[in-house]
């Protein structure tokens, strides 16, 4: 696994990339994430695909810019970063956060993407939730014992939360001008409007993948991406709550590369 930079629009961008396969699978992170989120499924992915894991503009270690943090502002982004790594017509995977973005560039950039996998997306829920609350003071007071807590409440299945994670999160959350990236992204989302007048848009076969126990973004928000995505197959994984990735990688890269097999890559 390399590590890796892109400069776009004058921001150093970091990312991971591994595998050596002619088709690209590109990892979007969720809100407050960086790259690192995706460690346990890299290695399987990338014995099939050569994958590239970005920490996204704001994020992880890129930069962090003074900017107003839109939904907007990350389709650009994510039009410049896979020009810029040449990722494109690619097979993109987004949680969260970067699978409302994953479905909002589908529904846009349609002849850019082979096929589109989904975890959890946000775009449609704008209420907040008890766990999302929790992340949000995490990000805002980063210690270890906000960090925990608020983990322990997205994992959703009662399992031990790994301190490699928490750590991760309170160092990044404290680099300079992570805070107001993380609240303007919140608050671009808040503002924005909801995506299901995008997800009728989108041509690519779509996997949609949902934590029975999110508290998150809950499960019953999957309705209405299964329902209006035209070619969507959903998958619900048990014992999960926010990041099944994380929680059971194995499980989780089984059901990807099963539905990545199932038929012909979209080229048109």
């Amino acid at each position: 696994m390399q590590e890796n930079y892109a400069t776009i629009d004058g921001n150093k961008i970091r990312y991971l990339e591994s595998g050596k396969s002619g088709d690209t699978m590109v990892l979007i992170h969720g809100l407050g994430a960086s790259a690192e989120r995706w460690l346990g499924v890299i290695p399987t992915f990338s014995r099939h695909y050569r994958v590239i894991v970005p920490d996204l503009v704001g994020f992880g270690y890129s930069d962090k810019p003074s900017i107003d943090y839109t939904p907007e502002m990350f389709i650009d982004f994510l039009d410049k970063f896979f020009l810029a790594t040449d990722s494109s017509n690619s097979i993109v995977v987004g949680s969260s956060l970067g699978g409302q973005l994953a479905a909002d560039f589908a529904s846009t950039h349609g002849n850019h993407i082979q096929k589109l996998v989904l975890v959890s997306p946000a775009g449609m829920m704008k209420h907040t939730t008890p766990a999302l609350d929790a992340y949000i003071m995490a990000a805002l007071f980063p210690n270890m014992k906000n960090a925990r807590a608020a983990f322990a409440l997205m994992e959703g299945s009662g399992r031990k939360v790994d301190n490699a994670i928490t750590r991760g999160f309170v160092a990044r959350m404290k680099m300079p001008n992570a805070k107001l990236a993380f609240m303007s992204t919140l608050l671009g989302l808040k503002n924005s409007e909801t995506i299901d007048k995008k997800l009728p848009k989108i041509i690519a076969p779509t996997l949609l993948v949902w934590g029975l126990n999110d508290p998150v973004i809950p499960i019953t928000y999957a309705d209405i991406f299964a329902s209006t995505i035209p070619d969507c197959h959903f998958h619900t994984m048990k014992d999960c709550g926010h990041t099944p990735y994380v929680q059971k990688p194995d499980a989780f890269s089984s059901i990807v590369l099963d539905f990545l097999s199932s038929k012909p890559l979209n080229t048109d």
